[in-house]
């Protein structure tokens, strides 16, 4: 068994219990971005929310001692992604990557957007034309030191 196991073993029981990632992270008291990457296998649960996970999908105490492995970050299988959405993903970085860098930098100074002092919060806009996908990505800023 490993973490992919146990990954594998949430989505079916989600699927066959017809439950959303929103449940699981009201469940969880966090929020459904990070409860759905830990679910996936992106972050660490502690022993709290993995027994939590474990009785909403099902899972052993075997199971749930993985959820409480660092994981190995980065879940995509190839470097550029074939899957449809995510590569929408890929196309706005390689487009906008280097403006969204240049307006970082103008902002900011020399740094980066932290993806571990992290928020995202994902919702649907309605619009009469179409509903669309709101996405904020709220990252802390770390400015790169001299030395």
């Amino acid at each position: 068994m490993n973490r992919n196991d146990v990954t594998e073993k949430i989505i079916a029981a989600k699927v066959s219990r017809g439950i959303s990632w929103a449940e699981v992270a009201q469940k969880l008291g966090q929020s459904k971005e990070w409860t759905t990457a830990l679910c996936l296998g992106q972050m660490t649960a502690n022993a709290e929310q993995a027994k939590a996970l474990g009785e909403v999908f099902g899972l052993s105490e075997e199971e749930q001692k993985w959820l409480k492995v660092v994981p190995y970050k980065g879940s995509l299988p190839t470097p550029v992604p074939t899957d449809p959405l995510i590569y929408r993903w890929y196309e706005i970085v390689s487009v906008y990557g280097s403006t969204i860098k240049e307006l970082i930098h103008e902002e900011f100074g020399d740094g980066i957007m932290s993806a571990i002092d992290f928020s995202m919060d994902i919702t649907r806009e309605a619009d009469p034309k179409g509903d669309r996908v709101n996405v904020v990505l709220s990252g802390k800023f770390l400015p790169y030191k001299t030395y």
